[in-house]
């Protein structure tokens, strides 16, 4: 599952990570960020080649599902409606 953390950009532009979401980052390391629409996703630069397309394709798939969101268009399930579902979807 994804770790969701809340931050704030300074008005120099800075963005401070999380304690707790820095773990396996090491000061001075460098990171690449991509900004596809309204997601921004920050990858160690190291990995950047790695996985791109599909990091990509999550910032989009995200991007759409915001949308939905915003508009209304979502549907509130639990976790063991979600399974059923997901199970049918699999075929």
């Amino acid at each position: 599952m994804a770790e969701i953390n809340i931050t704030k950009l300074s008005s120099k532009g800075q963005v401070v990570i999380p304690r707790e979401m820095r773990k396996g980052i090491s000061e001075g390391e460098t990171l690449v960020i991509i900004k596809s629409g309204r997601q921004i996703i920050l990858k160690k630069a190291k990995h950047f080649d790695k996985n791109i397309e599909d990091d990509l394709k999550f910032a989009k798939r995200t991007e759409e599902a915001w949308k939905k969101y915003e508009k209304g268009e979502f549907i509130e399930m639990d976790f063991d409606e979600f399974m059923e579902k997901a199970e049918k979807w699999q075929g």
